[in-house]
């Protein structure tokens, strides 16, 4: 068996509109977990970005990932070498705390000479984080359309059109998604589920035969954007100037506070503008236009 393991994970955008909890993205951004089985003990490093907001010690939640896959294997490392090299802007809706779960469970499962697979593996991850698109999209690449049913994640994943971008605004500020689900209300109006039925369905088309054009019809959201952005200084203002720019269509990236416009040309223009609507309502924000990854997770291993 290996002894050490390392796994790139990539971040996701999930719901895209009105996809709410089963539609993910997978983007070109990217954090790296390395797990090496040691002599004895137990030793974790975070390093990169936001690493104030997470942990150092047995809390991190990479390390509790990966002692969920040794305990149901029944293997037991002599001791651990975590390090997590975070990529991804933590809390701010681009599946941050997703890609660490799965990070810990790949490296974990390559050290015990792989008893589970990928598709077990997200059942775990799923168990974790609580949903499963933003691990999903991580996990497998591309848009993936998932959905739970007696505890196992079910999902087809498509590929997307090679031009297609995403330009993400991520505010100086973050926001749990506890937050975000606070403010959703407890039931829904027949004619807002039609609604986003319709919308959801025509996304997942349009991705799947290139009709790119129809995404700004096709991402509009009733069952939580209304309610989210609220809580986003200048959304409104953002996503406008994001259209006027040249964007096909705008929405929040998870549960937000992060922005993200579906762009295949101008992505520059789209970029300065929702950087500028930002400034406008007194919050900074960095920027990144992503392509798509289309690959997932990878592992790869050393050691005997």
């Amino acid at each position: 068996m290996p002894s050490k393991a390392t796994a790139r994970v990539p971040a996701s955008t999930t719901n895209l509109g009105p996809g709410f909890d089963v539609l993910g993205l997978a983007l070109q951004l990217y954090s790296t977990i390395s797990l090496e089985e040691i002599d004895a003990g137990t030793e974790i490093q975070v390093a990169g970005v936001d690493v104030d907001k997470l942990a150092n010690n047995k809390n991190n939640i990479a390390y509790r990932a990966a002692n969920v896959v040794f305990d149901k294997a029944g293997y037991k490392p002599s001791g651990l070498r975590l390090v997590l090299t975070n990529g991804i802007p933590a809390i701010r809706g681009l599946g941050g705390s997703g890609t660490a779960i799965l990070g810990g469970l790949l490296t974990a499962n390559a050290l015990c000479d792989e008893p589970f697979s990928r598709s077990e593996l997200l059942d775990f991850a799923t168990e974790f984080e609580g949903h499963p698109d933003n691990v999903a999209a991580s996990l497998l690449g591309g848009l993936v359309i998932s959905m739970m049913e007696d505890n196992h994640v079910h999902w087809i994943q498509l590929d997307c059109d090679s031009d297609l971008r995403v330009v993400v605004a991520i505010p100086n500020f973050s926001l749990s998604t506890k937050a975000a689900r606070g403010v959703l209300p407890p039931t829904v109006d027949f004619a807002d589920a039609i609604h986003n039925v319709s919308r959801s369905s025509m996304l997942v088309a349009a991705i799947a035969t290139g009709k790119l054009e129809m995404l700004s019809l096709a991402m509009a959201d009733r069952l939580h954007q209304p309610y989210r952005t609220s809580l986003i200084p200048g959304f409104d203002d953002v996503a406008e100037s994001a259209m006027r720019a040249g964007a096909l269509s705008v929405a929040l990236s998870g549960a937000g506070p992060s922005v993200a416009a579906y762009c295949t040309t101008s992505t520059d223009e789209v970029a300065t503008r929702m950087v500028g609507a930002f400034k406008r309502n007194q919050i900074s924000c960095d920027i990144k236009v992503l392509s798509i990854d289309s690959t997932g997770a990878t592992v790869q291993t050393t050691g005997t």
